[in-house]
């Protein structure tokens, strides 16, 4: 019986091919955009975790909490300083604690002027940790030494993406802050330090005028199979007890990779939420067109309907057969949408990793994700459908039949 429903119903969808088409077209450009933004939302979130993960779970970063907007302890109410290492290197978990600087540079190049960041970069036994903590390692030239006063070594963005109109080269000279440096190594690629410029730590203090004891934030590594909750917790503590300060009114903050990501998480599900808002916009129009095509098609085979019922169909025959049409129409619907958003996903990963130079905007397509897209545009459909199906199915043969 369902089987011939089907069958009878595929042939009504033939015959009105272009109106079929036409109706199912709201769903598929709802369904393709929900899948597209779903897919590139989930794929990005899953390279930033990925990119996150590679970076260790034994890090803690300590900042001094921002006046406003602004990078890691820049424009603070209070900063940190080199004594805040002091109270904190005592607990056992810690393995290392790193003062670093992180600060707005102007960088001339070839007479064009950015505006980029100077990282810091101790000479002596600290830097092997530096390196071996945040992963970096030099792809051309080496790494910054004691005697390094005016040379830097720059992330590989500057030498290879045209952050500059020509890319940097190993032995150029730079401008920073009216001071010439030389180029003398660049890095390999690091999500972490790819539009940074590192340089000698003294000479970073000295051509930004800084205060010795001041530092944008501390570095701080745990040892094996720490507890970084607790961890966290004591380094707060110790804080606190050595700036004053009262439990819940610190002015520093603590951060681990996972809380990084977590926070690109949540921004990154508002903005998916509001996109797929949009788009739901368009399945919203596409259940009305689906429910004005069941309409028309009730009213164009009333009479169809009055012999159906005359020769033994039922209500509940009559309902199911209203009711599955509709819920074709948006599975199929749903099934061109799908295929079109895994190919608008795919396009723009194709045109992120050729013009931007970036693997992180990847398409991600989980079999929830399609499976779901699918059981929505059926949804879709069958409920738009509901109130003709149900109308059709209480036409009474004799009406039916005399209809014209």
């Amino acid at each position: 019986m369902i089987k011939d429903f089907f069958l009878y119903t595929i042939k009504n969808l033939k015959t009105r091919g272009i109106r079929s088409w036409l109706t199912m077209f709201g769903i598929f450009i709802g369904i393709a955009a929900v899948v597209s933004l779903i897919s590139l939302g989930q794929g990005l979130e899953e390279a930033i975790n990925n990119e996150f993960a590679s970076l260790g779970t034994d890090k803690l970063i300590i900042t001094a909490k921002a006046a406003g907007f602004a990078p890691p302890g820049a424009f603070t109410v209070e900063p940190l300083t080199r004594k805040d290492i002091e109270p904190i290197k005592k607990i056992p978990e810690i393995k290392t604690i790193i003062p670093r600087i992180f600060q707005p540079i102007e960088v001339e190049y070839q007479d064009e002027i950015k505006y980029l960041y100077g990282l810091s970069m101790p000479t002596d036994k600290s830097q092997k940790e530096i390196l071996e903590l945040e992963i970096i390692k030099t792809e051309k030239g080496r790494m910054l030494k004691a005697g390094d006063k005016y040379k830097v070594v720059i992330g590989y963005n500057l030498a290879n993406k045209n952050i500059f109109k020509k890319n940097i080269r190993l032995n150029d000279k730079i401008i920073i802050n009216k001071q010439e440096f030389q180029v003398i190594g660049i890095l390999e690629e690091n999500s972490e330090t790819n539009d940074y410029i590192f340089i000698e730590e003294n000479t970073l203090i000295d051509i930004l005028n800084l205060d010795n004891e001041e530092v944008n934030m501390l570095l701080v590594q745990a040892k094996p199979n720490a507890d970084l909750e607790k961890l966290e917790e004591d380094i707060k503590k110790e804080l606190r007890n050595f700036r004053n300060l009262e439990k819940g009114k610190e002015n520093f903050e603590i951060q681990t990779p996972q809380d990084i990501a977590d926070s690109f998480s949540n921004i990154l599900n508002i903005v998916q939420t509001v996109l797929v808002g949009i788009a739901a916009i368009s399945l919203f129009v596409g259940g009305i067109g689906i429910m004005n095509t069941m309409y028309t098609s009730v009213l164009e085979r009333t009479k169809e309907i009055g012999i159906m019922k005359a020769i033994g169909a039922t209500n509940k025959d009559i309902l199911s057969i209203f009711l599955i049409e509709s819920g074709l129409l948006g599975i199929i619907g749903g099934t061109i949408g799908i295929l079109i958003g895994i190919g608008i996903g795919k396009l723009v990963e194709t045109i992120a990793s050729q013009t931007l130079g970036t693997d992180l905007l990847k398409a991600y397509f989980p079999w929830y994700l399609i499976i779901g897209a699918l059981v929505f545009s059926f949804i879709v459909g069958t409920i738009s459908g509901t109130l003709p199906a149900i109308k059709a199915s209480k036409l009474k043969p004799v009406d039916a039949l005399k209809y014209e």
